[in-house]
């Protein structure tokens, strides 16, 4: 099964994809960008608050490294019958370069396609909150961080408002495949909350 869990920055989703990984035995869990070492090495460049990137070249240098994730770890994890809990996917694509940068969607889920080979999550959890809570979180999160990887915490609130309407849009858009979870709480709250919803999909038990 492949589970993945996507958000705004701040949102929790990645606190709450640890504490569902303690529940279920030896599953693999993995993010993006990231999850080889060369999408790793692709990851610094995005997340580096000092690099100017275009938005084209940012998308595509996602999927690159999205590529060499899928082939690498996803796929292989998913063939011998793991449960993959994958912190973003292509979802954040068209919520970040599509509603975000405003960048066409039909060419974003193109390019998704073929950098995955159209693969597809089993579940999309949304963890959805104010955009200004999130955004508060997340530069209070990386002014301690080591690593700089704060590029998009630079963008302002109207950027995140794109980004979590395209969310809830795509939530609308398959209401069998993506669930929203309210993640204005404490983190206990929060897992709560999704531990319910990945329990009534067989998910935990």
């Amino acid at each position: 099964m492949f589970i993945t869990f996507e958000g705004i920055d701040g949102s929790g989703k990645s606190t709450q994809l640890q504490r569902v990984a303690e529940l279920l035995p030896s599953p693999v869990l993995t993010k993006e960008p990231g999850g080889t070492p060369l999408a790793d090495r692709i990851r610094a460049i995005l997340l580096d608050s000092g690099s100017t990137i275009d938005p084209l070249a940012e998308v595509l240098l996602f999927a690159a490294s999205r590529r060499q994730h899928t082939v690498e770890v996803i796929k292989p994890a998913l063939a011998r019958g793991a449960v993959v809990l994958c912190d973003r996917f292509t979802d954040a694509t068209l919520a970040y370069q599509g509603f975000g940068r405003l960048l066409p969607l039909d060419r974003l889920r193109q390019l998704n396609d073929w950098a995955t080979d159209s693969l597809r999550s089993d579940v999309t959890l949304i963890f959805d909150l104010p955009e200004a809570t999130g955004l508060t979180r997340a530069r209070s999160r990386n002014a301690e961080a080591v690593a700089d990887e704060n590029r998009f915490e630079t963008e302002d609130l109207r950027f995140y408002r794109r980004v979590r309407e395209g969310y809830l849009s795509l939530a609308e858009s398959d209401r069998e495949r993506y669930v929203v979870i309210d993640a204005d709480g404490t983190i206990d709250e929060v897992f709560a909350r999704t531990r319910a919803v990945l329990e009534g999909r067989g998910v935990l038990r």
